[in-house]
């Protein structure tokens, strides 16, 4: 890894973007939820022992289609390392 352009160990950056995953399969919109899309920007390099905080917030419903899209980020400290969006089906309340 010091030979490498990072010079260190790096997190793989599809781990760091499982996180936002996680925070919409577990927690947000809710069970029943279908992934549908997920886009992610890798901005910069998670370093081994980051602690990385993964935020999710409504963009916009569109509830012809009972779709709900978010955008998506993940943070080391005040450093942005993966923006991006997501977009999920959201079942109907019956």
């Amino acid at each position: 890894a010091r030979t490498t352009r990072m010079e260190t160990r790096v997190v793989h950056g599809m781990l760091t973007a499982s996180l936002i995953s996680g925070v919409l399969g577990c927690k947000l919109p809710g069970p029943g939820c279908l992934y549908l899309n997920q886009t992610s920007n890798f901005r910069a390099p998670v370093k081994l022992g980051d602690t990385v905080t993964a935020r999710v917030v409504l963009k916009e419903l569109r509830p012809e289609k009972n779709f709900a899209e978010f955008e998506t980020s993940c943070h080391v400290g005040d450093t942005l390392v993966v923006d991006g969006s997501a977009l999920l089906w959201v079942p109907s309340r019956s």
